[in-house]
């Protein structure tokens, strides 16, 4: 064990918190595919857990090696990966998977599938805090800093947003905090978000000009806002089977495996594997996920804290922000306060690139907290010499 210690690097409490939620998302994963199990693989219950044990596997290997490499050369890399993005988010809408009414998944081989937004959003967030760094100098000018930040924010997350609204939203809310941190003037902040307000409503207009059967994706939304606001359609089903477990789990839960609406609840193990946790282990075991996330955040805020201004910090808060802002969505569905979303809980829902994505967005964290270990190590060892020779 010890051994194994000296071999990761980078802050300590965020492994722990890391280590902690796949816990938490191999026992509340192989709890709620159950039913899923008995549909398609003849009862096996083994063979999610073993595909999402694999998964995991594989995920928290992608954060060991993303947390060997120095920070800095994502800089580097994220600018590259912004041009493989964006046109992998056109090919996307155009030749992607319709599910539900939406392509947002390209199909791979092997039965597989990769969703393009979670590579936009890791990118866009890393492309944001190389630019902040290098245009601190001239971060208060409109034309200079403002306009190239927010050219590549408005490109992603207009592709995203026809296929998935949620993304696009929560992606495009990120950036502005980011943008936000940087020191870019609240003014432009603010008029950007203006301008968001009045695109929004003119959607809203459209949409009730639109026939029916012409609105697609749009209307899609429409139901989803209207059920949640008058409780009605298969969403608000949804959200009531959640609170029928959230309320059953009381407060120390029904003991692990021991779910019984995960039988009702038609994504017990992704969009509402929060209502599944809560079920089995009460409130207690609920309110200690909602802690780790925000100890995350806590440790990337600090991390923020001890190099200012840099690359570093903000690729961390960044990073950081976008992980627990969409943990407190999922969740935020999951007790009926928001409108069904579909967004996964990170690290724990089930999922392939969603948990991978996830895992080197939390590598690239743990690599700027290991090089900022090596640096204040290295001035610590410096002062000592000083204070050895002038004693």
């Amino acid at each position: 064990m010890q051994s194994f210690l000296t071999k990761i690097k980078g802050d300590k409490v965020i492994w722990a918190v890391v280590f902690l939620l796949t816990l938490v998302s191999f026992l509340a994963v192989y709890s709620s595919t159950g039913t899923l199990a008995y549909k398609y693989h003849g009862g096996n219950t083994e063979y999610y857990m073993l595909k999402h044990a694999v998964i995991l596997l594989f995920g928290l290997l992608l954060m060991y090696f993303a947390h060997l490499l120095k920070y800095t050369y994502y800089s580097r890399i994220f600018q590259i990966a912004l041009y493989i993005a964006v046109p992998l988010l056109l090919i996307t809408l155009i030749f992607g998977l319709n599910l539900n009414e939406a392509k947002r998944v390209l199909p791979l081989p092997f039965n597989l599938t990769f969703q393009t937004s979670d590579l936009a959003k890791v990118t866009l967030i890393i492309y944001l805090a190389r630019m902040l760094t290098k245009k601190q100098e001239q971060i208060k000018d409109f034309k200079s800093a403002f306009v190239p930040l927010m050219l590549p924010v408005l490109i992603v997350t207009g592709l995203i947003f026809p296929a998935n609204f949620s993304t696009a939203a929560l992606l495009f809310v990120t950036s502005l905090v980011l943008i936000f941190i940087g020191r870019v003037k609240v003014r432009y902040i603010l008029g950007m978000v203006g301008i968001g307000v009045v695109a929004l409503a003119i959607g809203i207009a459209v949409l009730y000009v639109l026939p029916a059967e012409k609105q697609g994706r749009l209307g899609t939304w429409k139901n989803r806002i209207t059920n949640f606001v008058d409780g009605g359609g298969e969403e608000n089903y949804q959200v009531e089977q959640a609170k029928i477990a959230i309320a059953t789990g009381g407060l120390i839960g029904k003991m692990p495996g021991n779910s019984t609406q995960r039988n009702f609840l038609p994504h017990p193990y992704s969009d509402f594997i929060f209502a599944i946790i809560v079920e089995e282990y009460g409130a207690i075991g609920g309110g200690f996920v909602v802690l780790l996330y925000l100890i995350l955040f806590f440790r990337a805020v600090k991390i923020m804290t001890r190099i200012p201004g840099t690359f570093g910090a903000f690729l961390s808060i960044g990073v950081a922000f976008s992980l627990v802002f969409q943990a407190m969505i999922n969740m935020g569905v999951a007790v009926n306060l928001l409108p069904v979303t579909g967004q996964p809980l990170p690290l724990i829902s089930m999922g392939g690139t969603s948990i991978w994505f996830t895992s080197l967005a939390i590598g690239i964290i743990l690599s700027v907290s290991k090089e900022l270990e090596k640096k204040e190590k290295s001035e610590k060892n410096e002062l000592n010499k000083i204070e050895t020779v002038y004693a």
